[in-house]
């Protein structure tokens, strides 16, 4: 099967969800059950496949998810191909499918789209090259010319452990081989620089950091029969005083050293989604109000003009990577332009809908001089009765994903919005973004979202 992307319409036409259905009594989990079809389409099986839109003839394996199914032979706008499978994209998308929880497909018992992703990585982790943290491959399962970032074996590691019970045997035997594989070669780096989340530097990631432990911490615990090295105490150790290393008194900076104009940036947040950051970490929660004020606040150079236009309808606001972020999905215009992305702002939303939940356990709000900002901005005090502080934070996640609703196509999310206008922009139905819209609405009902 030849999958292409709709071409992108003018501007003036793109059609987008009103706001006579977006409401604070949305019923979020039967959105999320659409958005998690639509995220299903980027994934490769052996009745559906992508060819490469590069090389003809070539088509994906099953178990493939490639980013998007934009390039810019089908996508106006845009000069960049998607068409490829990253290993922290396919990752995110498949803990999205093991928290499904979707009833067998096979005569062995397992889930077929699991089965499928544990056989595509390992067949791109054997082709890696010239590391196993190579980042990108063909829908073939080949290295593609690319960066190494040392996030993915950690964040593939997490996937295989949190869908290893929907797996039949046979392939619960290559999972275990394959995280053994990736925890040999993490210890072997996680010390050393990496390229970053947006692949765009090189260095100290807090994000890559926070993945390896997460995942060092899964293996020490595993009950799947993973052996959990002995120098794996030392690492856990390391990572989490390293972590601590990346605090600067107001935040966590993402890189170091830190490139000018990248802080803050968003990747903490991911930090906590998909690494080993509590939600309730008070710099955590100082780097978040940061993030938050300059993309909202008026006085902020950062600030969006649609979140303000949002404001007044009660939605938003959308959230981006870093201060100085240009990248709009085309390298080659030479315009510059600051927009917001679906997958951060489900990012902050699911960091609210955790603390919600947090809180009525711990007692009270996790409130000091680091996080004071940030439950300001959303009307909470140290005087606000944990009911209502649980409430506020619930109502401030619903308001950003309702934003991401309205602004969507029809359910459909690219990768950006536009900063001015809100209509979507950059590669079409971005795999990450569905996932991180999934992940956020089962943060905040405590339901599997496709069943």
């Amino acid at each position: 099967m030849h999958v292409r992307a709709r071409v992108a319409a003018p501007l003036a036409t793109v059609p987008r969800v009103g706001p006579q259905i977006i409401s604070p009594n949305n019923n979020f989990t039967r959105i999320a059950q659409h958005m998690f079809f639509l995220m299903a389409r980027n994934v490769s099986s052996d009745g559906f496949a992508f060819t490469d839109p590069v090389h003809g003839g070539i088509f994906s394996l099953p178990g493939c998810i490639i980013a998007a199914p934009s390039f810019p032979a089908n996508t106006a706008g845009i000069d960049q191909d998607y068409v490829y499978n990253w290993v922290r994209d396919a990752a995110l998308t498949t803990m999205e499918i093991a928290a499904a929880r979707i009833p067998p497909s096979t005569a062995k018992g397992g889930v077929e789209a699991l089965i499928d992703y544990v056989n595509f990585a390992q067949i791109c982790q054997n082709n890696a090259a010239p590391t196993k943290g190579h980042a990108c491959f063909t829908v073939d399962g080949e290295s593609r010319e690319w960066t190494e970032q040392s996030d993915g074996p950690a964040l593939q590691s997490i996937a295989v452990l949190k869908a290893f019970s929907q797996l039949d045997a046979a392939t619960q035997a290559k999972a275990k081989a394959l995280v053994t594989r990736n925890v040999e070669y993490l210890l072997d780096v996680y010390q050393q620089p990496t390229t970053n989340l947006w692949e765009e530097h090189q260095g100290q990631s807090f994000f890559a950091r926070s993945a390896q432990l997460r995942c060092f911490q899964m293996i020490k615990k595993n009950s799947i029969g993973v052996v959990a090295p002995p120098t794996i105490d030392d690492a856990i150790q390391w990572l989490q005083s390293a972590l601590e290393q990346h605090w600067n008194g107001s935040i966590y900076v993402s890189m170091m050293p830190a490139p000018q104009g990248y802080d803050p940036n968003i990747d903490i947040l991911c930090a906590c989604i998909y690494g080993a950051i509590p939600c309730t970490d008070t710099k955590l929660l100082a780097t978040a109000a940061r993030l938050r004020s300059q993309w909202a606040d008026d006085s902020s150079p950062f600030q969006y003009p649609i979140n303000a236009a949002d404001h007044k309808l009660g939605l938003g606001p959308l959230l981006g990577r870093y201060p100085e972020d240009t990248y709009d999905g085309d390298m080659g215009d030479n315009i510059e332009g600051r927009h917001p992305w679906a997958l951060c702002t489900c990012n902050l939303a699911e960091i609210y809908y955790r603390l919600a939940h947090a809180i009525p356990h711990i007692g009270s709000a996790p409130i000091d001089e680091f996080s004071e900002e940030f439950f300001r901005q959303v009307g909470i005090t140290k005087d606000t009765p944990v009911a209502q502080a649980a409430k506020s934070l619930q109502e401030a996640g619903n308001a950003m994903l309702e934003a991401v609703l309205y602004h969507s196509d029809h359910l459909e999310l690219s990768e950006q919005f536009d900063g001015v206008t809100g209509y979507e922009k950059s590669v079409k139905n971005l795999t990450w973004s569905y996932a991180a819209f999934l992940s956020a609405v089962r943060a905040k009902s405590g339901q599997n979202v496709e069943g």
